[in-house]
């Protein structure tokens, strides 16, 4: 049979990969994370006719005659570029700005995706659509996020708390007012406080002026202060500026003593009850910042990032997913900003990066192709028809 015959066929097979691949390109044109992929033609090994001839001392040297055997595909590869950024507005939406993947777990087998498109699930889990979850590293007890360490599921659940913390400290501003006289009623002025376990209680202090000119008397939950001041309103050298109230240190040193104002009043204390967790934010390193209902903000954890030696050996896994291979070197983990991983944006998703007029150009390439392969066909089935008719 003639070689063209199986050269066109070749060719077929090639060029239809080709519009596979280009086909599902455009089909993923809005898939979210989506990386195109595109085809590398090499051609087959070919048949020797006559080969290579040194120069003689009466002759010059020959050229091998080689005849080709075909068309094969090479390789597909996957683009990374970057695609365009969809602003959602959604929390849970992610992006990765430059190189990275997400690390997802499902089955018990770990996944890369650049697809944030994720959602809580009734455990509070980050989770792709497909349902695979979000790694990274909570934070511990005191807060603490062991960045490095094993990763493990991010969870965002209503129960997460952040822990009470008993007041030590407190502070009093404001201004007692220097007209006020011995027989005056005292000025009581009430603190709200906290104990280790969150319980809420009521530290008193009561401010009693004395005989003595810009003298007052501080005292509650046991301690006494004396707060004096100058003429003019502000505290003398020989001053008390604090009270130990009931184990708690209260700050006196931002009092007044000006005539016409009683606006003395608990300026701030350090303690606060236990809450639980009502929503978050990203940074763009990746921490989660929670915000509970005691009014307190703090880091819950932090997304991980994966990155290879080679992305262009991974193998694809479906649901915009990726799974290691021999050829894409080990996974290396770490955090947005750092290692040469980029940056995270909350409330925004990666679009697809297939670039309709590329793929359109190659559909069109691939078709002229797939017919110019098909007349060689076509044009060594009317050769073979000739020899055929040699014989009447």
């Amino acid at each position: 049979m003639l070689r063209s015959l199986y050269s066109g066929i070749s060719g077929l097979r090639s060029h239809q990969t080709m519009l596979d691949v280009t086909g599902n390109n455009i089909a993923n044109v809005n898939t979210t994370g989506f990386k195109a992929s595109s085809v590398q033609f090499q051609d087959t090994l070919s048949q020797m006719t006559q080969g290579a001839g040194g120069p003689q001392a009466q002759a010059g040297g020959t050229n091998p005659a080689q005849v080709g055997l075909g068309v094969q595909v090479a390789g597909i590869s996957t683009n990374f570029t970057q695609g365009s950024s969809q602003a959602t507005g959604k929390a849970t939406d992610m992006m990765i700005s430059g190189d990275g993947f997400f690390v997802t777990s499902k089955g018990g087998e770990q996944f890369y995706t650049r697809a944030g498109a994720f959602e809580l699930d009734s455990n509070g889990n980050l989770v792709s659509p497909d349902g695979a979850i979000l790694q990274g590293w909570m934070a511990d007890a005191a807060g603490n996020i062991p960045v490095g360490g094993p990763i493990n599921t991010i969870q965002l659940s209503p129960a997460t708390v952040s822990a009470a913390s008993a007041t030590t400290t407190a502070k009093v501003s404001g201004n007692l007012p220097s007209e006020a006289a011995d027989p005056d009623a005292p000025l009581v002025r009430d603190i709200e406080i906290f104990g280790a376990d969150g319980t809420k209680s009521t530290l008193q202090l009561t401010f009693d002026k004395t005989a003595n000119p810009g003298e007052w008397v501080v005292t509650g939950g046991g301690g006494t202060a004396t707060v004096t001041f100058d003429a003019n309103g502000a505290l003398a050298a020989a001053s008390d500026t604090s009270i130990v109230s009931g184990g708690i240190t209260v700050d006196l040193a931002t009092l007044t003593g000006y005539a016409g104002m009683s606006t003395v009043k608990l300026d701030s204390q350090n303690g606060y009850a236990a809450g639980a967790l009502e929503s978050f934010t990203m940074a763009s390193d990746g921490t989660l910042m929670g915000s509970f209902s005691n009014g307190r903000q703090a880091a819950v954890g932090r997304i991980a990032l994966a990155n290879f030696t080679n992305p262009g050996g991974l193998e694809k896994a479906g649901s915009s997913s990726y799974r290691v291979t021999a050829n894409s070197g080990q996974v290396e983990l770490g955090t947005a900003g750092t290692g040469g991983l980029g940056t995270l944006a909350g409330g925004s998703l990666e679009m697809s990066n297939v670039d309709l007029s590329q793929e359109f150009t190659n559909l069109i390439v691939a078709q002229r192709g797939f017919q110019a392969n098909a007349r060689i066909i076509t044009t060594s089935d009317e050769v073979l028809q000739e020899l055929t008719n040699l014989k009447r």
